[in-house]
């Protein structure tokens, strides 16, 4: 049986992983779980499961919450790391969105864990220093975003000196084809209404940018030790085609399911093997057809953002990341326009001079910096 904790129980992924593991309770027992603030979620979740520990990100909410149970209920990033770290845990799946997951699935790693990765972006701004520590530790990482499960279910047992290029393949949101002033007058209401994933509003908010799809170039690089010229991307609006490998003899291999999450997250939980019956089969008469483009870099910018930070290295990629959350959370609370994304994230990076990633601090503070610069850069569009 597999001892998991889960890093985010609360958020899309953590529910859908929990899921699975209801379903599969002879395969997989839960030891720790943590969350941010929904503390009745949690406290369902901890009923049902039964973890040994829980942790969850400020002292008010813990206090909350030990009142009503009888497990140790740790906070703060302190508690998220030692949840992660946890002696009894076998797999840890890595589901807290943004930078405040880097430093719990770090945690994780160090201490060789087996860790099903979601939080994509601990491979964006720290991706150096992941792989080198997961070397270190034996920590094996795999991926549960549906793109890069795709690339790896594809690979699996074919040699990879043949491999040519990956295309990961995005659904373009629900803006697929608005030009740039027609983008100017969405709202964050016509931003959530994703055509076909179900996610929290930070991911879905990306995905209408394209800016998810550059964060998923930038993690193929790490998870697949690919140069950026050999990760391309295809609009594919359909969203059952997740990923496509080509090799050198022009051949490719795609990997194809229903667009939902619990598919990447049981390979991930049950890897090497799979498990019966976790979404439903594909029904290609229904389907019809599927259709492919290339996206429009003019209209959604962040995807070429994304590959100039990638290419540039060192700090980049955090600045990238942190401009991004920034600009995302004052778009979601009606502060700027879907238009200002871009441009906030493109004047961040422009401002920044790039550094060497030597350590954790380095990334630390180029994220800092970036939410500064960021901010200051929304603040000034607030009173124009």
């Amino acid at each position: 049986m597999k001892r998991v904790t889960i890093l985010g129980s609360t958020g899309s992924i953590g529910r859908s992983a929990l899921n699975v593991i209801a379903r599969h309770g002879d395969k997989f027992r839960v030891v720790g779980l943590t969350a941010h603030k929904n503390v009745d979620l949690l406290l369902r979740q901890i009923e049902e499961f039964k973890p040994e520990v829980v942790a969850v990100s400020d002292e008010r909410t813990a206090h909350e919450i030990k009142k009503k149970v009888q497990i140790p209920v740790l906070q703060g990033q302190e508690g998220l790391c030692q949840v992660a770290s946890h002696e009894n845990s076998d797999f840890v799946l890595s589901a807290i969105v943004g930078f405040a997951g880097l430093l719990p699935t770090l945690s994780a790693i160090k201490a060789g864990k087996t860790i099903g990765l979601a939080n994509k972006e601990t491979l964006v701004i720290a991706g150096d220093i992941v792989i080198r520590e997961a070397r270190a530790s034996g920590s094996k990482i795999l991926p549960v975003d549906s793109e890069h499960s795709a690339v790896l279910q594809c690979l699996e047992g074919r040699n990879r000196r043949f491999l040519r290029r990956i295309i990961l393949t995005a659904s373009g949101g629900p803006f697929v084809g608005k030009t740039v002033e027609e983008l100017k007058y969405v709202t964050p209401e016509d931003a959530l209404k994703h055509p076909s994933w179900n996610m929290g509003k930070k991911i879905t908010v990306d995905s209408a940018t394209l800016m998810n799809k550059g964060l998923e170039v930038i993690e193929a690089h790490y998870l697949f030790d690919l140069e950026p010229e050999r990760i391309d991307v295809l609009i594919h609006p359909q969203s059952i085609i997740h990923s496509i490998v080509e090799f050198n003899d022009g051949c490719s291999i795609a990997q194809m399911s229903v667009p939902d999450m619990r598919a990447a997250i049981a390979y991930a939980l049950s890897y090497p093997e799979r498990i019966d019956d976790v979404v439903p089969p594909l029904d290609l008469p229904s389907i019809g057809k599927l259709t492919f483009e290339s996206p429009d870099l003019k209209s959604f910018p962040c995807l070429s953002y994304a590959y100039d930070a990638l290419r540039d290295g060192g700090t980049m990629p955090a600045v990238l990341n942190a401009a991004n959350e920034v600009a995302v959370a004052s778009f979601l609370d009606g502060k700027i326009g879907f238009n200002d994304i871009p441009a906030i994230i493109k004047n961040t990076m422009d401002s920044c001079e790039k550094a060497d990633v030597e350590g954790i601090e380095a990334v630390i503070k180029a994220d800092d910096w970036a939410r500064n610069k960021a901010q200051e850069l929304i603040n000034y569009i607030a009173v124009r």
